[in-house]
């Protein structure tokens, strides 16, 4: 959706949501950075709506990127780019997996049951949910261990709830990377138990996305600092005038 007046001056709080966008965008990989540094540096110089609009006009969001004319209510940002929706439905590759004396892994992209078993004992098993889909938007992972280890890996964004049992062994959460579950992702529950065994779940980004992030709030930095010795208008040294 396009502003109702492309030549309403922009503030600051919508140049940086505008860059958020593009942060968001930069880490889902759907920006290049050279693509993103353009973008982004066009954004802090950016004096109207009708300026900030084409920098995110092909990005995912479902409302207006700037407030509309007249309206206090704060531009509408959609979800993060990992775009849940489309990772809900279709037929699962895996139902559960099993590892006796031995291992198992479930990562990449798969599709995770709506029901999903793991039963490792003396041995054990990873299930990777950053890249998969899901069956359904509610899941249900249930793990069991007896001398034996799961380790379920998830993004941030997911919504997890982990209500297992330890008995002479552990069944919790580990270290969380920041980010906040997203709306639109699926729940998944984990449950079972671990008999002098264990079964964590950690929260983290892949290395390429946690790469992407690192490169974007750089090229953030440098962006930002132009901005502050040249203001909107791009000029440099005491010169430059900021926009009120």
């Amino acid at each position: 959706m396009t502003s109702e007046s492309p030549d309403m001056r922009a503030s600051d709080a919508e140049r940086e949501r505008i860059a958020e966008m593009l942060r968001e965008a930069v880490a889902e990989g759907r920006l290049d950075m050279d693509e993103f540094d353009q973008r982004l540096e066009t954004a802090y110089k950016a004096r109207t709506h009708g300026e900030l609009e084409p920098l995110v006009q092909d990005l995912p969001a479902p409302g207006s990127v700037v407030a509309p004319v007249g309206s206090s209510a704060p531009a509408t940002l959609g979800s993060p780019a990992a775009n849940w929706p489309a990772r809900i439905g279709g037929n699962a590759t895996s139902t559960g997996a099993f590892a006796m004396w031995g291992g198992f892994n479930r990562k990449g992209r798969w599709t995770v049951g709506r029901v999903f078993t793991a039963f490792a004992m003396w041995g054990g098993g990873e299930i990777d949910l950053r890249e998969a889909n899901f069956e359904d938007r509610e899941t249900v992972i249930r793990c069991i261990t007896i001398m034996g280890g799961v380790h379920v890996t998830a993004p941030p964004e997911l919504n997890v709830d982990v209500r297992g049992v330890g008995i002479m062994g552990g069944f919790g959460e580990g270290s969380n990377e920041e980010g906040e579950p997203a709306p639109d992702a699926p729940y998944v529950r984990i449950t079972g138990f671990a008999l002098m065994g264990g079964v964590g779940v950690d929260r983290k980004r892949t290395k390429a996305e946690r790469r992407r992030l690192k490169e974007a709030k750089e090229a953030e930095r440098e962006a930002r600092r132009g901005r502050e010795l040249g203001g909107p208008d791009g000029g440099s040294g005491s010169g430059g005038r900021k926009e009120l």
